[in-house]
C-alpha cells in the first residue's frame, strides 16, 4: 500500500466536476455507479464503466481514481462492486449515500490498475490528512471553521504537498465536504450512514491487502479499522461506536465480507454453518435488502442482501424485512421491544421480588 508520509499528488482533482450545486448532494455519483455497473452488483471491467458513463458528459476519472476500488482480474482491470455501490444500486439518491461517499474518498484506497502510479492507491492523502490532523485533532470536529481558505492553508504549510495550484484542490474539496455533508460527521450518536461506513472501510483495506498478497483474518480487522483512522474520518470517537464496531465486526464476518454479495458464495457458506443454523427460520424469498439490527443497541441497524438473513441471526441480530427497515422509527421499535420482553415475564409468571421503594432505600443506602 502507499505510505501516508508519501507525497501528496492531487492529479486530476483539479479538474472541474461539473456535479451540480452543493444542495444537490453527490446525486451525479449515484447515478454515474448506477450506469457504469449496469444495476448489476458484480465486478465490472474498467473498460466497459467507462464506455457506460462517457454518454453521461460527466468527469469520468474522478469516480474511477476517487471514489471506487480498481484491481486487476485476470489481467483485467475492474472495478469492485463493494458497499458503496451496494448502497447506489438498492436506495434513491440521498444524504446517507453522500456521506459515505465522502467517506470512500476520505478513506482514500483506490486499488490499482493498468498505467497506474503508486501514490494512485491512496489517491487523496491530502484529504484524508486535512480530517485527520486538522479537523478531527485541532478543530475537535467543529466543521464550522472548515473552508476553502484554510483547506489552501493547510495545503500550503505541507512539504507532502505537490502540486502547481492549490486553490482548485482547495474549493473542489470544500464543496465536495459541502456535498457531502461533512458537518453532520460530527454527530456523536451512531447512524446508519457510519455503520455502511464501517463495512466500507473493511472491504476495501481487505481489497488493498490482497493486491499485496496478505490475506487479512477476522481477528485483524479492529486493529486494521485502527490503523486506517476509521473513527478519526468519521466524526468523534465515542464509546457507543468503539462497543458497536465489534457488534458490526462480527455482522461483517458471518456475512462472509465481500462475498456478502455473491449470492453462491453466500448459500456455500450457509451449508457449511448448516447445523448452527438449524434454529433460524429459512432464507427470505424477497430478494430486497434486509435490515440486520443488534438488540443491545437499535441504532446499530445494518442493510445487507437477504441471502445474509439467516447469517446476521447467527451473529445475534435481529432482522427486519425492507418495509420495516424503510419505515424504521427507533422509539417505536425500543417500546415494541420492551413491551415483547414485559409480556414474556408475564407469560412465564416471572415477578419482582421487591418494590420500588424497597430498590431506592436499597440505592440510597450504598
Amino acid at each position: 500500500m502507499a505510505s501516508e508520509d508519501e507525497i501528496w499528488r492531487p492529479g486530476s482533482f483539479t479538474k472541474n466536476f461539473s456535479w451540480g450545486h452543493p444542495p444537490s448532494g453527490l446525486g451525479e455519483l449515484h447515478e454515474i455507479i448506477r450506469v457504469g455497473f449496469d444495476n448489476e452488483m458484480k465486478d465490472v471491467p474498467r473498460h466497459d464503466f467507462r464506455a457506460r458513463i462517457e454518454h453521461l458528459g460527466k468527469p469520468v476519472y474522478i469516480p474511477l481514481n476517487f471514489f471506487l476500488f480498481n484491481k486487476p482480474i485476470g489481467g483485467v482491470d475492474h472495478l469492485c462492486a463493494d458497499e458503496l455501490v451496494f448502497q447506489a444500486l438498492n436506495w434513491e439518491h440521498n444524504r446517507n449515500f453522500d456521506k459515505l461517499a465522502l467517506f470512500a474518498f476520505l478513506l482514500s484506497l483506490a486499488g490499482r490498475w493498468n498505467g497506474s502510479k503508486s501514490y494512485q492507491r491512496r489517491p487523496a492523502l491530502w484529504a484524508n490528512a486535512y480530517i485527520r490532523e486538522h479537523v478531527s485533532k485541532d478543530f475537535g470536529w467543529d466543521t464550522r471553521q472548515v473552508s476553502a481558505n484554510d483547506i489552501q492553508r493547510f495545503l500550503q504549510g505541507e512539504e507532502r504537498y505537490d502540486a502547481k495550484t492549490s486553490r482548485k484542490v482547495s474549493t473542489n474539496l470544500n464543496y465536495m465536504f459541502s456535498g457531502g455533508h461533512l458537518a453532520e460527521f460530527s454527530v456523536a450518536r451512531i447512524e446508519r450512514w457510519w455503520v455502511d461506513c464501517l463495512f466500507l472501510a473493511l472491504d476495501r483495506i481487505i481489497e488493498d491487502r490482497l493486491l499485496d498478497r496478505k490475506e487479512t483474518k477476522p481477528t485483524q480487522y479492529v486493529s486494521l479499522l485502527d490503523r486506517y483512522n476509521f473513527v478519526e474520518l468519521t466524526g468523534k470517537k465515542t464509546l457507543e461506536k468503539t462497543l458497536a464496531t465489534k457488534h458490526l465486526v462480527e455482522l461483517y464476518t458471518a456475512c462472509g465480507g465481500r462475498d456478502r454479495f455473491s449470492e453462491d458464495a453466500t448459500q456455500e457458506r450457509i451449508r457449511t454453518l448448516r447445523k448452527q443454523l438449524e434454529l433460524y427460520a429459512a432464507s427470505p424469498n424477497d430478494s430486497r435488502p434486509r435490515g440486520a439490527i443488534h438488540p443491545t443497541n437499535p441504532r446499530i441497524l445494518k442493510s445487507i442482501p437477504s441471502a445474509c438473513a439467516m447469517l446476521a441471526k447467527y451473529a445475534g441480530f435481529e432482522v427486519i424485512t425492507p418495509d420495516q427497515m424503510a419505515e424504521f422509527d427507533l422509539e417505536e421499535f425500543v417500546r415494541q421491544g420492551t413491551q415483547a420482553a414485559l409480556a414474556k415475564l408475564r407469560e412465564d409468571n416471572i415477578k419482582p421480588t421487591m418494590t420500588a421503594e424497597e430498590i431506592m432505600r436499597i440505592t440510597r443506602e450504598r
